[in-house]
């Protein structure tokens, strides 16, 4: 049974939209040059690798690949490092955030694993409501007390983007395509931060790097994605059944 889950696992690297593919090797392609063109030393390396994983997790994610739960705890690991060496500790928070509500639940529920993309849902009123009442609360709490209680030279800007990363991993978790409108927001507010604490010499570039391919993957999202795309989220629907039901995952 775990051979067939690995094997399961494993064939969620597959079956993605071309444009995912490409904007790996794009993203792979801008990191290897940030990473040669300054001097490398191992938070440059740690960055390096996190970002990459980091990549593959939100492009599986695009491509409603359950995979995205490993790929997510392994860059968590690398950012959690990148955001305690830059002093932006909500963006660590946000690692541990994201592991615990998004990618151990992935990696442990079934029920998520199976045929995701057949179990895409979208919000009503009250669920707008609630995410973004959500948003602004804990951008409101987590902004005070990150002020008041650590060093963080930018916390406002830190709990921007971790308000809005923090409810779109557990809106992804409740399968709500809206998810992508918080990730879009995300990825604006995470460059931001990354790039003002490379001006301010906290970080390197490759963290802002990140941020901008994240961006690009979350507009590809509202049109190839099967969290939008109706055709491909019943191809992929197809294939997934099948898949599983060969395995006997179902």
């Amino acid at each position: 049974m775990i051979s067939n889950y690995l094997k399961f696992l494993a064939h969620q690297l597959k079956g993605w939209p071309q444009q995912n593919y490409y904007l790996f090797f794009f993203s792979l392609g801008c990191q290897v040059m940030t990473l040669v063109s300054a001097p490398i030393t191992w938070v440059t390396v740690i960055t390096f690798i996190g970002t990459t994983l980091g990549v593959l997790c939100v492009l599986a994610i695009n491509a409603a690949k359950s995979v995205n739960g490993f790929l997510g705890i392994l860059s968590a690991i690398c950012f959690i490092i990148a955001g305690f060496s830059a002093k932006n500790y909500l963006s660590i928070v946000e690692q541990i955030a994201y592991v615990i509500t998004l990618d151990l639940p992935v990696l442990l529920s079934a029920n998520w694993n199976v045929n995701m993309a057949s179990k895409i849902r979208k919000f009503n009123a009250r669920s707008w409501s609630i995410a973004i009442l959500a948003t602004v609360l804990v951008y409101l709490i987590s902004g005070y007390l990150i002020g008041t209680l650590t060093d963080d030279p930018r916390p406002w800007i830190d709990a921007i983007s971790f308000s809005i990363s923090l409810t779109a991993g557990v809106i992804c978790f409740l399968r709500f395509n809206n998810q992508y409108f918080w990730w879009l927001a995300s990825g604006l507010a995470q460059l931001v931060l990354w790039f003002v604490s490379y001006q301010q010499g906290s970080a390197t570039l490759a963290m802002a790097v990140n941020s901008s391919i994240y961006l690009i993957n979350d507009v590809l999202a509202f049109t190839i994605s099967p969290w939008y795309n109706e055709r491909e989220r019943q191809r992929l629907s197809k294939e997934e059944a099948a898949y599983a039901k060969k395995l006997g995952l179902e």
